[in-house]
């Protein structure tokens, strides 16, 4: 079985031998097709779930970020240099609702690249004012000469399974800051020197005090508030005894497969309300339902990319539920 995460399978080609080129980029921004992703305070418009672009006009050249080619035509955002952080509102959560996944991971792209401009004006080594480089997938230190890349924070999230067969059964948990009812899987940064597995375990035994004794590997998902890598997984543990850190855990239970079977469908009944559509977690319960659903061996979730990647940027290598 195939499940597509959110986030994930934009069209974009991101014509990575641009950023090495300034003659190619300069092509780029100046053939008339050129289009920039429309943003206000870094929220998308859409019609009909397609995202809009507008003409490039005279933005300057420094201030445009290329973003790649979708069909053939090249793609940028523009960075206001005194731009704040972005934030989340519960205005681009409901667009988000809205929008189909492709769109989706252009808009995290974009916003995730915008975002880390804003917060890393400054040379971590000198801190000398940085400059835009590499058509906006690098700042440049004029000063120390050091180079800083966008990075992408990976966090592990994860469903602990306890069970065999139809006794199965996952933990989950919630934030105070959820909406009633809402239960999702326990999540939290990877750690220096730590594998994800490793993490999955450390964070299971941290929040829930269960111990993971097997790690599987589900999907990952970009998640663009401001810049994490999810990784789903799930883990068996040893029993189903809990220990609750109520400094990051307001409530966890452990819930059966009728359970989640019952809240994916939107069940009025089901015991929690399980997380949005384009979240990671909803594509976790989504494939731990169909491995138990599918002959064994099945019901692993398969995930391709849906153009070749072609591009290869260098990165600079606390918790919450998603």
């Amino acid at each position: 079985m195939t499940i597509t995460p959110g986030f994930t399978g934009s069209p974009l080609d991101r014509i990575e031998t641009a950023r090495h080129d300034e003659e190619e980029l300069t092509a780029l921004i100046d053939d008339p097709r050129a289009l920039r992703l429309i943003l206000t305070d870094y929220v998308p418009t859409a019609t009909d779930g397609v995202l809009g672009w507008a003409p490039l006009g005279d933005i300057a050249r420094n201030e445009l970020l290329l973003l790649g080619l979708i069909d053939g035509i090249p793609r940028f955002v523009h960075l206001d240099p005194k731009a704040a952080a972005a934030r989340r509102t519960p205005e681009l959560f409901a667009l988000l609702g809205e929008l189909p996944y492709s769109e989706a991971a252009t808009y995290a792209a974009a916003r995730s690249l915008l975002d880390w401009h804003s917060r890393h004006r400054f040379c971590a080594n000198c801190g000398t004012m940085t400059n835009v480089f590499r058509a906006g997938w690098a700042r440049l230190c004029p000063n120390c000469k050091t180079e800083h890349f966008p990075r992408t924070d990976p966090v592990v999230i994860m469903l602990a399974e306890h069970g065999e067969g139809a006794d199965k059964k996952v933990l989950i948990g919630r934030q105070p800051g959820f909406p009633q009812g809402r239960f999702s899987a326990l999540a939290g940064f990877v750690e220096l020197g730590e594998s994800f597995a490793e993490a999955v375990a450390r964070e299971l035994h941290e929040e829930a005090g269960v111990v993971a004794t097997d790690v599987r590997y589900i999907a990952s998902q970009p998640w663009p508030f401001p810049s994490q890598l999810m990784i789903a997984c799930v883990a068996k543990v040893a029993d189903d005894a809990l220990t609750i850190d109520t400094a990051e855990l307001e409530e966890a239970k452990w819930v059966t497969r009728a359970d989640v079977a019952a809240a994916m469908a939107g069940d009025p009944s089901a015991p929690f309300l399980p997380p949005p559509h384009y979240a990671i977690a909803h594509t976790l319960f989504k494939a731990w339902l169909a491995e138990n659903e599918d002959p064994p061996g099945t019901g692993r979730i398969y995930i391709t990319p849906r153009r070749p990647v072609r591009s290869h940027s260098r990165r600079g290598a606390r918790s919450s539920l998603r």
